[in-house]
């Protein structure tokens, strides 16, 4: 059987991380949700430094980036992920409550997966996590090789 893959979450704000996480346990995903703070926290993850050095290997099966926060905003990330070779594969869904125009199509601009507004309502809230959780921590295929990456430079 084949390890499951992380859920890197990269949110600010508190309730939404625990709503977030509430969702995804109500869900079933059994996949591991990493919880980081903010871009500059998400970008260390993803690099393996700072205080996320020795963690394990592997890259997520998805980011779930929220759009502002402070330090490294998420276009900030998605930008630099998807700019760099190692981590280019690596699917980046927007999850966020902006509904600017402008937002999505700098969002899709720098090549983010998908761009999902926060729902409102905690059973939509649920249906949308599940739903993203489903397709891109089991359903997608990933790129070969993605489990067993380690350290990015």
């Amino acid at each position: 059987m084949a390890e499951l893959k992380r859920v890197l979450l990269v949110e600010d704000s508190p309730n939404d991380a625990e709503l977030t996480l509430e969702a995804f346990a109500e869900s079933g995903l059994a996949n591991e949700v990493v919880w980081v703070r903010d871009g500059s926290e998400a970008l260390d993850y993803l690099h393996r430094e700072g205080s996320f050095a020795n963690r394990p290997d592997g890259l997520p099966a998805v980011v779930l980036l929220d759009l502002k926060m402070p330090k490294v905003d998420g276009l900030q990330v998605l930008e630099q992920v998807k700019n760099h070779p190692q981590l280019k594969s690596v699917p980046v869904v927007m999850l966020t409550s902006s509904r600017e125009e402008s937002d999505l199509a700098r969002s899709y601009g720098l090549g983010v997966n998908a761009y999902v507004v926060k729902p409102v309502g905690f059973p939509e809230f649920v249906r949308a996590l599940k739903e993203l959780g489903l397709f891109w921590a089991v359903v997608n295929e990933p790129p070969p090789g993605s489990l067993r990456r380690s350290k990015v430079s």
